[in-house]
């Protein structure tokens, strides 16, 4: 299938791109074309946009002190996007989303797949808005409101985190849910070889203690500093991910995470 990606030199890009490629993929990478430009998508089954425009290392907040700017590239460009692809005939649409568009939604709430969005941030906001665009063309679209991704490369994004474990620096507890991101890549290619993929899908594995991760990484390095203590888990709105798992999605899950670490501490 050739596929027009969006984002492929962003951190969670350069994880997804290299798997969709061994899969079999085309993949069209969009030389120069930038979020608000309306691109030439001519000759392409698919299209997946990762692409995201924020300050360094923040998603929620991403907007720093240009909101305005943020929802021009983010919103505006994503909307001239699926406008592209209407027009190219584009035969399916999938649009990294997050769970951020439920942060909204009462603590400890369980987070089925079509859960109407509840954001809080401007960076919710934004990824809601393009979820409903994209429902409203007439186009097989799959938005996949995922958790944090992890997973190897430069832009490991524990590598601030273990530096200050490393260096006895104080590190505050925290719980969230965790994805790797070729289970992400996985998930993306299972929707694009569904009939009928669903408007909304959760993607989401671990929920991981940051007092567990460090845990590993000090039997991996002989760290003889103190993890966290562990943080409160009670609060979390952990998303059901029932749609992918009726597709044979299966992530790695504890295991997939203890085998990459040695790689994620190393890099």
């Amino acid at each position: 299938m050739r596929i027009a990606l969006t984002g492929a030199t962003g951190r969670i890009g350069g994880m997804v791109a290299p798997l969709l490629s061994a899969a079999g993929h085309d993949l069209d990478l969009l030389p120069g074309w930038r979020l608000g430009d309306s691109p030439d998508l001519s000759g392409a089954e698919a299209l997946i946009h990762l692409a995201l425009a924020h300050a360094p290392g923040r998603y929620r907040g991403g907007e720093g002190d240009d909101p305005a700017g943020f929802r021009a590239a983010n919103l505006d460009g994503t909307l001239r996007l699926w406008d592209a692809a209407v027009r190219a005939g584009v035969r399916r649409v999938v649009f990294l989303s997050s769970r951020a568009v439920h942060d909204g939604h009462p603590p400890g709430m369980r987070l089925p797949d079509d859960l109407p969005p509840a954001p809080t941030t401007l960076y919710g906001e934004v990824k809601a808005r393009a979820e409903a665009a994209l429902a409203d063309r007439p186009l097989t679209g799959t938005s996949l409101r995922a958790t944090g991704v992890y997973g190897p490369g430069p832009a490991n994004k524990w590598a601030p985190l273990f530096a200050d474990y490393l260096a006895g620096r104080p590190v505050a507890p925290q719980v969230a849910t965790e994805l790797h991101g070729g289970d992400l890549a996985a998930a993306i290619l299972l929707i694009l070889s569904a009939d009928h993929p669903p408007a909304t899908l959760n993607a989401s594995d671990l929920i991981l203690d940051r007092h567990d991760l460090l845990t590993g990484v000090a039997a991996l390095t002989g760290c003889p500093h103190p993890p966290p203590p562990r943080a409160e888990a009670g609060n979390l709105r952990v998303p059901d991910c029932a749609g992918l798992h009726a597709m044979e999605w299966n992530p790695r899950g504890k295991e997939g995470l203890e085998a990459a670490l040695p790689g994620l501490i190393a890099a």
